[in-house]
């Protein structure tokens, strides 16, 4: 029987697995029903529906860079398992009030007014749920696994959590906004009950008191963490990361529609692709590296992500003008002769990172004390939002000073040059830390 399947069979990793399921799904529907119906049924130029994509995006991240450094103390100095039952609770009455907002704009009542900033502020709450969770999902590994099945841990983990934005991202696409409004809720109630199941996690060091000042903790925070070159490293080579996912998903909704001539669907179908091709990444790498804890791989996996955003801008720029003026539905889409052409290039974009990014979230919970792991994480959070942040208003500039979607993938593909040598110099760092 291998690790992953005795994880997967276990109570000290199940609840937790099927908890951070519900919870990325859930935040994904919502979000893409969201974004789509903006895009396809509100707005009518390119401009305009990539500003609100990146606006959307910088709403749920904002938290994560306010707030992380609080949670990560919380998680480190209270009951992780405690703070996953108030946190999921409040999942369900964030989702009450998302839920408000998508019925609003579906049956067309002040969509401006009402409907679009109830979302808006839904979004942001989540992004607060998330800021909360988020440190907890990595933090409780060690403490309920042995060392050797951390890495597979949380490479089950990744993968779980983009299994369910695709499944997210696939129902957003393919059912009305109505039902997503019912969905959202049901699911924040079902996030609760199979949080209830995580077991008992204290903490595992001295109890300190919080501090509460959020600028002073998050300054303090992230300069206690950056003190080990390997941690510092592996935080950089994931906001790198993260800054790259941010354009590219603020990108694909204007893209498909815009460039590609492809309806919503399409547009869901282009995050469908990306997430399964993370979650192979993710199982991929922990097969190559054999449980080990190592970013051996990660330099040649992020110049591979590069190379395949090359590949997929050029078939974006070669793609036709469409059929007619009309959006493309999906079975229309994959008849187009490049249409094989992009949805593999866009593939091997998705596990070219998973690949890149899983050991290094291996190394923020083996390398550091577990009494540290979830503030470590916090510090991470605080460093990827900023870093997302960045991303979703270098988007939203490049498309105001009139830089097309298309032109913005190579902006993209070298940053991954970054990544990568940012990648190579964390390898070299745990060569150098390794017992001769």
């Amino acid at each position: 029987m291998t690790t992953s399947t005795e994880l997967l069979r276990a109570r000290r990793f199940l609840p937790l697995f099927v908890t951070q399921m519900l919870g990325a799904f859930n935040d994904n529907l919502f979000k893409n029903a969201m974004v789509l119906f903006v895009v396809y049924s509100v707005y009518n130029s390119e401009e305009a529906e990539a500003r609100f994509s990146a606006i959307a995006s910088a709403v749920f991240v904002i938290p994560f860079f306010l707030l992380s450094a609080l949670s990560g103390q919380l998680a480190d100095m209270r009951d992780k398992a405690r703070i996953i039952r108030v946190v999921k609770f409040c999942e369900i009455i964030i989702m009450l009030v998302g839920g408000a907002g998508l019925t609003l704009a579906w049956q067309g009542v002040a969509v401006s007014t009402l409907a679009i900033p109830l979302m808006l502020l839904a979004l942001f709450a989540m992004g607060v749920h998330s800021s909360f969770f988020g440190p907890i999902k990595y933090a409780i590994l060690p403490q309920h696994l042995r060392r050797e099945e951390v890495l597979s841990g949380t490479g089950l983990i990744e993968a779980g959590t983009y299994i369910a934005i695709l499944a997210g991202t696939i129902v957003a696409g393919w059912i009305d906004v109505h039902w997503a409004a019912l969905l959202v809720v049901v699911l924040a109630f079902l996030g609760y009950v199979t949080g209830q199941r995580v077991p008992p996690a204290p903490p595992m060091g001295k109890v300190e008191p919080l501090d509460f000042h959020i600028v002073r903790s998050s300054l303090n925070l992230v300069r206690n963490t950056m003190h080990d070159r390997r941690v510092y490293l592996a935080i950089m080579a994931i906001s790198f990361f993260w800054a790259i996912g941010a354009v590219l998903f603020i990108q694909f909704p204007p893209l498909a529609k815009n460039v590609l001539h492809a309806s919503k669907e399409v547009a869901s179908l282009f995050l469908v692709i990306f997430s399964v091709g993370v979650a192979i990444g993710s199982i991929s790498i922990n097969a190559l590296l054999k449980g080990t804890v190592s970013a051996r791989y990660s330099p040649a996996s992020v110049i591979g992500m590069g190379v395949f955003l090359v590949g997929f801008e050029g078939v974006c720029r070669a793609w036709g003008s469409g059929t007619d003026g009309e959006l493309m539905d999906v079975a229309t889409f994959v008849s187009q002769p490049l249409a094989l052409a992009l949805l593999g290039t866009l593939l091997g974009i998705a596990i070219a990172g998973g690949m890149f990014v899983v050991p290094l979230y291996a190394f923020l919970t083996t390398f550091v004390d577990k009494s540290q792991t979830a503030r470590t994480i916090a510090a991470n959070n605080i460093v990827n939002s900023g870093a997302m942040v960045v991303g979703s208003l270098a988007a939203a500039l490049l498309s105001a000073i009139g830089l097309s979607v298309v032109d913005q993938l190579l902006v993209v593909a070298a940053a991954c040059v970054a990544s990568a040598w940012l990648g190579y110099l964390l390898f070299k760092a745990e060569c150098g830390a390794a017992p001769a």
